[in-house]
């Protein structure tokens, strides 16, 4: 914190190939209407258009051209040279709200256990005009407070929202920087930074409206998404377990009592989908689909949130998508992982713990 007391808040923008947008993105951090901002770019070689837009800014942001090494790699890049209180990291088809950097501030100052904060967040369109109905991100979460008994019994059904729409205290978040970049290859930062940085303190949850979600053609939150995407859900379970293997070391490093294995109904969810509509391509070796829909009990069992009879519709459906012939199966896959199907709209993390509950999203690479 500065000499008069106001909280400096970094603005990471990560950036690959993503020219038609990263101005926007870069623009929106330059126009916080917070006192003390700096923004800093990661541009993960892009192969674009985009080097020579952003050196436009050269006198305004710091600058960083690296070769393309993922997005966990252009966050750790961007992280190391940050050195304020705050630091928010932005998509580069993502914008802020004017008043984002501000309000973290605020919030973070008033609370000094905090370690994470959550906005509001609002979808829009390629040209930045707000959805009124759009898959994927919900339009808003309810989470907060101390969230470490939620994150380790069922930590993928937590409401949650992409990087964009959250802030982190920076001292808490050097504890478990930088992420696993080998691990988590091109993607993956959001499930590390949101779910790792929960046991480390407080969650805060402000309703405003923080960020604005861009839903376009490359990236997962699509309508055409509502399709099964077996590689995709494939990529989904590669991040979650990873995760879930962090998740575990780093709370026996903080001496937190949790259940062993960490168990989300989510993950299990994806991982029977896997391995049951395509098994030679399944990325969890070992797994069976009694011993997954076994685990998949004693997940249901631990949700406390769910009622008993919600517990049991969730286990025999997975029940029968192990069962069904394969058509049916895909029917029921798609039904689980997207409840919109269902005539509702879906929510990332919602408490019916059937949909694919990451912050992160797809994009090429």
């Amino acid at each position: 914190m500065s000499s008069d007391g106001a909280v400096a808040v970094d603005i990471v923008v990560n950036n690959h190939n993503y020219g038609q947008y990263v101005c926007d993105a870069v623009d929106s951090a330059l126009a916080q209407d917070h006192s003390r901002v700096s923004v800093i770019v990661v541009d993960d070689g892009s192969s674009d258009d985009s080097p020579e837009l952003l050196r436009r800014y050269e006198d305004r942001v710091t600058l960083l051209f690296k070769e393309n090494g993922g997005q966990p790699s252009a966050v750790n890049a961007g992280f190391e040279k940050c050195r304020g209180d705050v630091v928010m990291f932005l998509d580069a088809d993502d914008t802020l709200a004017p008043q984002a950097a501000s309000r973290a501030a605020a919030a973070f100052a008033a609370d000094p256990a905090a370690a994470r904060l959550q906005f509001r967040i609002t979808a829009v369109d390629e040209s930045g005009h707000e959805l009124t109905r759009a898959p994927g991100p919900p339009a808003s979460v309810r989470a907060g407070g101390d969230l470490r008994l939620a994150e380790l019994t069922s930590p993928f059904e937590m409401p949650t929202v992409p990087t964009s729409a959250n802030a982190f205290r920076t001292a808490l978040l050097r504890r478990i920087m930088p992420i696993p970049e080998s691990r988590y290859g091109a993607w993956g930062a959001d499930y590390y930074l949101v779910h790792l940085s929960t046991l480390l303190g407080p969650v805060i949850f402000l309703p405003e409206t923080g960020a604005h979600y861009r839903v376009h053609g490359t990236n997962a939150f699509q309508p055409s998404a509502s399709v099964l995407n077996l590689q995709r859900i494939r990529s989904e379970i590669r991040y979650q377990e990873v995760t879930l293997e962090c998740l575990s070391k780093l709370a026996e490093r903080l001496h937190l009592d949790h259940p062993r294995p960490i168990l989300s109904m989510s993950n299990l969810i994806l991982r029977i989908v896997s391995r049951r509509l395509a098994p030679e391509d399944h990325p969890v070796p070992g797994d069976e689909l009694p011993a997954l829909l076994a685990a998949a009990v004693r997940a249901a069992q631990r949700r406390r949130d769910l009622t008993p009879i919600r517990r049991f519709v969730q286990v025999a459906a997975l029940a029968s998508l192990c069962i069904s012939p394969r058509s049916v199966a895909r029917r029921l896959a798609e039904l689980m992982v997207f409840p919109e199907l269902r005539g509702r709209r879906g929510e990332t993390g919602s408490a019916g713990g059937g949909e694919i509950s990451a912050p992160s999203r797809g994009r090429s690479v």
